[in-house]
């Protein structure tokens, strides 16, 4: 019906024949009754710049952009449209970022390749041309596929690969799109055994492999990782970048110091390689290392000006201050028009602790507005959709639930399971527990929140799918053998310690399941004031996931959401659950130890007071701060930008807050 009203295919096919006036004409109407519709803006866009009407074609564009700010096509547009005007280097500009967007663009890469040529930039025009015969040796179908994808339109994507495997069942380009699809929405199981079929019908094939290895790290089945990373370095011994991909392979293994010199092997030979000068710094990071680290930041940023990773890694230190010079470089090059989104990203993150730094809390908070909206819209985050799947939850998983379940699972009392928020203590709350002889601090495991996505028990993905209901329908033996299954994959993670710490935040979504296959494992709750954790989650880049943090509102929300459930948990599992507050912690270290410890069941060592002695490595973004002694500097530091932070306020629960602070807020 929508198509009829808004004459769409007339409008393509006036298009096609170069009728642009005719074109043009119906889609004002459309405009007329409809003025954000995306489709009608791209393609007067278009007709008008044929028309050569381009300041008409760029304010439709800059309309469409301000809707649609991740859309490929739209800066494929604007670089067609400055270079019809003759300005070549802000049409480069513009099809990097049209590629980054949207790898499928073949126009794009196209023009790319030809600009190389010109300037004679033969790294780049191999890398273009690369791009171009994948993209021309794809069918029509897996092209559009690939480019729907990129556009966000995930379910028509997966409509159309899934349509095209069922007639092409070893196509390994399809096979990989679908994995795609699959690891986005967190299908993390069913991507990987695409992956490996591909790889097994192609094995020549690095890209595969590669994407096949990266499925395998994010499900952290990091031996199996390192036998890919060998196979890419015996198929291809010259290529530094998987030589690099090793290295990190090896320090994903949780062994820094051999990454670090298999890093300096690569640097030898590409001595001022920004990607691998920026790994190293990772890894001495994670030792603790900081000034070498510094240093590795430094000239990673100083080979190459746009890498916002270097800035953003700097910043992350929490420690770093950066001098005016440094600002003043990150400033320029957000002024630029061809940055990567990432690069771009990067760079308000780290600017927004600069100028936190100087105390300039106006600007920080700019800087941190406009990187999250970066990320916002990349992710396209739904509160009402959270809120849905956390309540299933409580609909479903109530008393007589786990009263009609009855007792079954594995009896292991190995797992301690800290979770809560995001940069909620829960790091403060594993390096002290794992500076206790009988516990292995391990990471945040991936292998609960793959359990749950396995139990949705849907073909098509991107649905809600059956669980939590079909937690109803585990035996006995199911919930024995997937409590078997946690101990058994996730030992390669640990040493030789009775118990271990998994402290993946988002097991709260999931703790019925964890009961009732480890019915005897430890859970505590890491909790932090609502105004103290949600701005700092809001402060904070995370490599991935953590959509809700992107908004104020949003994390607000999720705040509200999580309280909800876990006072539900409380209720329907008594006694299960230990919350540790990180002001408690804060207020009274050797109490609240001796209180977990208790929990469990495990005598009192005094190096859980001293945790930050302990040599081990530490992966978030609390690094550094849990490797200082306890003290106060993360409480109150969202007061600066209390005046920005109304969303926040007006989407919390007041019942959690202290009332001066509301006050304080809304004054």
């Amino acid at each position: 019906m929508a198509k009829k009203s808004f004459n769409l295919e007339n409008i393509h096919k006036a298009v096609k024949e170069y009728r642009f006036e005719d074109g043009l004409r119906l889609l004002k109407n459309n405009l007329s009754s409809k003025p954000d519709h995306m489709d009608s803006l791209y393609l007067a866009a278009v007709c008008s710049r044929y028309l050569k009407r381009f300041n008409d074609a760029e304010a439709y564009l800059k309309k469409l952009l301000s809707i649609a700010p991740d859309m490929g096509r739209a800066y494929q547009e604007l670089a067609h449209l400055n270079r019809d005007q003759g300005k070549k280097v802000q049409s480069i500009g513009y099809y990097r970022q049209a590629t980054e967007h949207n790898p499928a663009l073949l126009a794009s890469w196209n023009e790319l390749h030809k600009f190389s040529l010109e300037s004679n930039n033969q790294l780049s025009a191999k890398h273009a041309l690369e791009k171009i015969e994948h993209l021309k040796s794809l069918p029509k179908i897996l092209l559009h596929v690939n480019q729907i994808l990129n556009e966000g339109n995930i379910k028509e994507a997966e409509k159309k690969c899934r349509e095209f495997l069922s007639v092409n069942p070893t196509n390994t380009h399809a096979m990989t799109l679908l994995s795609d699809i699959a690891s986005r929405l967190g299908h993390l199981n069913d991507a990987e055994f695409l992956l490996e079929s591909a790889v097994k019908l192609n094995p020549k094939d690095p890209e595969i492999r590669k994407k096949y290895l990266l499925i395998l790290r994010k499900r952290q089945k990091f031996t199996k990782t390192m036998e890919q990373a060998d196979i890419l370095i015996e198929q291809f011994p010259h290529n530094l970048s998987f030589q690099a991909q090793k290295a990190i392979e090896v320090m994903q293994n949780g062994d820094h110091e051999e990454s670090i010199r298999l890093l300096d092997k690569i640097l030898k030979k590409a001595p001022l390689d920004p990607n691998t000068l920026t790994a190293k710094g990772h890894a001495e990071k994670t030792l603790g290392k900081t000034n070498d680290a510094i240093k590795s930041y430094q000239t990673a940023y100083n080979s190459k000006h746009d890498h916002g990773e270097a800035y953003f890694s700097l910043a992350n230190l929490k420690t770093y201050k950066f001098d005016d010079e440094e600002i003043e470089q990150m400033k320029n090059q957000l002024k630029r028009v061809d940055i990567s989104i990432s690069d771009r990203t990067y760079f308000h993150f780290a600017l927004a602790q600069a100028c936190e730094d100087m105390g300039n809390y106006d600007e920080a908070f700019s800087q941190l507005d406009d990187g999250n909206h970066i990320r916002k819209n990349q992710t396209k985050y739904s509160i009402e959709r959270m809120d849905e799947e956390l309540q299933a939850q409580i609909n479903i998983c109530n008393s007589q639930f786990f009263e009609d379940m009855g007792p079954g699972g594995n009896d292991t009392k190995e797992p301690i399971f800290i979770l809560g928020l995001p940069r909620a203590g829960s790091t403060l709350i594993e390096q002290i527990l794992a500076s206790h002889s009988m516990i292995d601090g391990t990471l945040e495991l991936p292998n609960i929140l793959t359990m749950a996505q396995d139990l949705r028990g849907e073909d098509i993905y991107g649905t809600l799918g059956k669980y939590p209901g079909s937690m109803k329908n585990l035996s006995k033996e199911d919930r024995e053998e997937l409590g078997k299954k946690f101990i058994i994959d996730t030992k390669m993670h640990r040493k030789n310690a009775p118990m271990f710490t998994d402290k993946m935040p988002n097991n709260f979504r999931h703790i019925a399941l964890i009961h009732l296959i480890m019915p005897n494992a430890k859970i505590i709750d890491a909790r932090r004031y609502p105004l103290d954790c949600c701005f700092s989650m809001f402060k904070q880049l995370f490599a991935q996931g953590q959509e809700f943090t992107y908004g104020l509102k949003e994390a607000g929300s999720y705040y509200n959401s999580y309280v909800k459930l876990m006072n539900h948990w409380d209720e329907v599992l008594p006694g299960k659950i230990l919350r540790v507050n990180n002001e408690d912690v804060i207020d009274d270290l050797e109490g609240q130890v001796r209180r977990m410890l208790n929990f469990l069941e495990i005598p009192f060592e005094q190096g859980c007071i001293s945790f930050h002695e302990t040599d081990r490595s530490v992966r978030t973004a609390s690094s550094e701060q849990v490797r200082q002694p306890i003290n106060k500097k993360g409480q109150g530091r969202w007061k600066p930008y209390s005046k920005y932070l109304k969303p926040l306020i007006n989407s919390l629960d007041k019942n959690l807050l202290i009332q001066d602070d509301i006050d304080l807020i809304n004054h």
